[in-house]
Parts: C-alpha cells; structure tokens; sequence
C-alpha cells in the first residue's frame, strides 16, 4: 500500500478519535459545570425555605395583629369593631384592672366616710370608661408593634426571595453557558475533523493519481 495512503488512513483515525474524545471532554466539562450550579440552586432554595419557615410566626402574627387593628378602628366595619371593643371589654385583663380599680375607689370611700357620697359615684361612674379608653389605646399600640415586627419579617423574607431568584438567574445562565460552550467545541471539534477527513481525502487521490502513473508518492 502506498505510504501517502497509510499516512491518510492513519491521519483520518486519529482525526475522528481526536474529535470523539474533545466531544467527550467538552460534554463532561459542560456536565460538571452545569451539576455544580444546580447543587447552588439547590442550596439557596433550601436556605430560603428555611429563612421563610423561620419568619412565619412573625409574618403570621404581624398579620394577625393588623387585621385586630383594623377592626378595632372600624376599618372592618361597625360590627366587627363591636366585637373587638367588647372583646376587650371582657377580656380578663380589662376585668382585672377594673376590679381593682373600683376596689380602690370604694375602700378609699369607705375609709373617708364618703362611701355613698355623690364623689364616690362619679369616680365610679368615670373610671370604667376611662380604663377602656386607656386599655384600648395600649391594645392599638401593642398590636402596632406586632403588625410592625410583622411587616419586618415579611420585608426581610421579600429580600431573601429577591437575592435567591438573582443567585439562582445567574447560575442558570451558567448552566447555559456551560451547554453552549460545549456546544461550541463540538463544533468546532467536527470542523476541525472535517477539515483533517478533506486533506486526507485529496491525498488518497493524489495517491491514486501516482498509482495510475506508475509513481508511488
């Protein structure tokens, strides 16, 4: 067999094995790339599930507390902000306080002399509505303060969502960079083949040109 034939034979192995072990090499670089960014994925979507299983009862309460606000101010409307008025009203704190105080009032009276004196019935008369009066304006601030921490907590859960879906876009995008990058070489793997299958090509037929000569190039 002419040499120019071996030679071509061996140069268009050793182009196609070439270009089979590139393919290989650039589909398991692109396959390692793209596992390590889904393992980050991964990653942020189970530290932000755990962020959020860690604010909810915040979240919860803060929810919570605005809707008792809201119907407290009315903003529920008249019946349920009668039912949150006579919640409180009979609400064993609001119950306490007003025993107490109506104690006070009358052991005071009574250790006055003035236990049926007109002052004593006024003091008793103005110290209920007086106590609601105060007690509801606590409750507001109290629940103020939670639908606030609340808010916190869902502002601070919002943020994590954002930063997960921003790291989670860019890993993405590595992951297609990784695929087309080992798309790239593939191709330019196979042209590099094609191109080596082409030279090989002609000088089989340059070999065959000197065989009709009686020349063995």
């Amino acid at each position: 067999m002419p040499a120019v034939a071996v030679a071509a034979g061996l140069g268009v192995a050793g182009s196609v094995y070439s270009a089979h072990q590139g393919n290989k090499a650039a589909d398991r670089a692109a396959d390692a790339q793209t596992a390590a960014a889904q393992m980050g994925v991964e990653e942020n979507r189970r530290q932000f599930d755990f962020i959020q299983e860690l604010m909810k009862p915040y979240v919860d309460s803060g929810k919570t507390a605005l809707n008792q606000q809201m119907g407290m101010l009315g903003l529920n409307g008249a019946a349920a902000q009668q039912q949150a008025i006579g919640a409180l009203q009979n609400s064993p704190f609001f119950q306490a306080q007003l025993n107490q105080g109506t104690n006070a009032i009358l052991q005071n009276a009574s250790a006055t002399g003035g236990l049926r004196g007109g002052n004593t019935q006024a003091a008793l008369a103005q110290f209920a509505p007086q106590l609601l009066q105060q007690t509801y304006q606590n409750q507001l601030s109290n629940l103020g303060g939670l639908s606030s921490m609340g808010l916190g907590a869902a502002t601070g859960t919002g943020n994590a969502a954002q930063n997960t879906a921003a790291q989670n876009s860019e890993l993405f995008g590595n992951m297609g960079q990784a695929q087309a990058g080992a798309y790239l070489a593939r191709a330019q793997n196979n042209q590099d083949m094609i191109g080596s299958l082409a030279g090989a090509a002609g000088r089989l037929d340059f070999a065959n040109l000197g065989k009709y000569l009686g020349v063995d190039f």
